[in-house]
Order: C-alpha cells, then structure tokens, then sequence
C-alpha cells in the first residue's frame, strides 16, 4: 500500500469548521438564503474557498513545506474569497450589523478607498518582511492572526467595489478604476522585491522538505511572481470589468458617475424611506 506523502492528507482544523460553521449560519439566520440564486451561489463559492484555502494539501503545502503554496492561499484569501462573499451577501444580511451608530460611522470612515486601500495594503506589505513572516510560521497563533488580519482588511479593501449597501456606497465608476490601479502598486513592488531577491529571505522554508524538486530560491520566486504578476493581472481584470460597466452606463445615456442603486441588488428592500447616500461618490 502506497502512503501519501504528509502534505496530501485532508486535515479538518477545528477552528476553521467552526468559523465557517458560524458565517454560514448567520448568513441563514439573517435571511440570506431569500437572496438571488446567483447571490448564494457567490456565498457558498466564498465558503468553499475559505475551506480550501484553510484544510487540506494547500494548507499542508504552505505551512510547511512551500512559500509559493503559501503566496497561493494568501491570494486566495484576500483576492478570490472577499469579492464572492461581498457579492453573495444581501443588504438585508449587512444592516443589523451596522446597527450600533458608532459601527456604521466607523465603517464610513474605513470604507472609503483611500482608508481602505491603506488598511489591506500596510499590513499585507510588513507581514511579508521576514522577520514577520517567519515569526507567524513559527508561532501558530500568530499564524491565525495573520490570516484574520489579511481577510478582514481584504473585504473592507474590496468594499469601495462590490459594498452590498449603499449606506456605505461604492466609489464612482472613474474612482473605483484609479482605486484597482493603485492598489496593485504595495503588491507589484513587494512581489518584484521577492521575485528578483538573489538569496533565500525566508529561512523557515529553506529548511523545508523539498515538494517537487523545486530549490528554496525556486520557490521563493515562484511565490514572488504569483503575487507580483498574478496578483496585479487580478486587479486589472476587476478593473476592467469596472470600466465595461460604466462605458455600458454611458451607452445608455445615464452619465452620472454614481453607482446607480440597483447595482447594489436587493439593497433597497426595506429603506424606501431611508436615506440612499449611494449616489453619491465615495
């Protein structure tokens, strides 16, 4: 009988089942299963991706064996799972988690793109120089809340784009596309600092088992190109997808640069006689 090697097992992590656990029930108990199909289907796809990135080979992968494998999940965390889960998550869903006045003038403040693109792109900078890095792999705890911090600055990152409540309105079309585009700087520049460095930066995973015949140094920088070229080729394609939708607004003859209302889906169900601050640019 041939034994798989370590890193192919199929781990479950209590902490991450209960966590996914608690985000799907809340959504249910909230109503979001009343939401469009297409809408559960975005939440359950961000849920699949919190678990795959989590559990299993690539989690094994990058906790102890490959810091590409590592770049890999850490993409998946900030760039895939935030935009399904923010699409899939119905207005009715989000507001009585604004309700406390002082969370939604918080929220007002963090969400806006300038203060959101510095809370994802100043921690995801510094917990990628080594001595953080390596102290996050070493110490678990420290690990998971180094991935908290990365998924939750990356929603908040994600909501001048995609916010699913115009209480807390996306930018205007022209903003949302400088937004992507600066945004992709930290991450090019770190990633091509990583990419092109001539020496190991990480010793923890120079003194990993070899997976694949890849060297560290190999390693290294195929982690360093999956953030600097697939990390920004990523934004540009939301960026893109931004420009078509306002070149679509403009072809119809609706001009104003405000994301009109109804792309927040659902979200005027229940606010007919609440303020709508969505037209405005953030």
């Amino acid at each position: 009988m041939i034994v798989p090697p370590p890193w192919q097992r199929w781990d479950l992590h209590p902490s991450v089942v209960i966590g996914l656990a608690l985000l799907g029930g809340l959504y249910a108990y909230l109503g979001g299963l009343a939401a469009p199909p297409r809408r559960i289907m975005a939440f359950g796809g961000a849920l699949v991706v919190l678990a795959v990135s989590l559990n299993g080979p690539l989690h094994n992968l990058s906790d102890g064996y490959l810091f590409s494998a590592h770049m890999l999940q850490h993409l998946a965390l900030t760039l895939v799972f935030p935009p399904l889960l923010l699409y899939g998550t119905p207005a009715w869903v989000v507001r009585p988690l604004l309700g406390p006045a002082w969370v939604l003038r918080l929220a007002r403040r963090a969400t806006r793109p300038l203060a959101a693109g510095t809370l994802f792109s100043v921690p995801i900078t510094l917990w990628h120089l080594p001595q953080f890095y390596e102290a996050a792999l070493e110490h678990h705890p420290l690990h998971i809340v180094q991935h908290l911090v990365f998924i939750a600055t990356a929603v908040v990152m994600w909501w001048p784009i995609l916010a699913p409540v115009p209480e807390l309105p996306r930018a205007s079309y022209p903003t949302q596309l400088i937004y992507l585009f600066v945004l992709g700087l930290p991450m090019s520049l770190a990633g091509a600092l990583i990419t092109l460095s001539d020496r190991v930066l990480y010793p923890f995973y120079a003194a990993a088992p070899r997976v694949w015949g890849l060297t560290p140094l190999a390693d290294q920088q195929m982690g360093g190109l999956l953030m600097w070229v697939v990390g920004t080729i990523y934004l540009w394609v939301a960026a893109s997808v931004v420009w078509f939708r306002w070149s679509a607004r403009e072809e119809s003859g609706d001009v104003e640069l405000a994301v009109p209302l109804e792309a927040y889906g659902n979200a005027e169900v229940g606010t007919r006689n609440a303020e709508q601050p969505g037209r405005r640019s953030c």
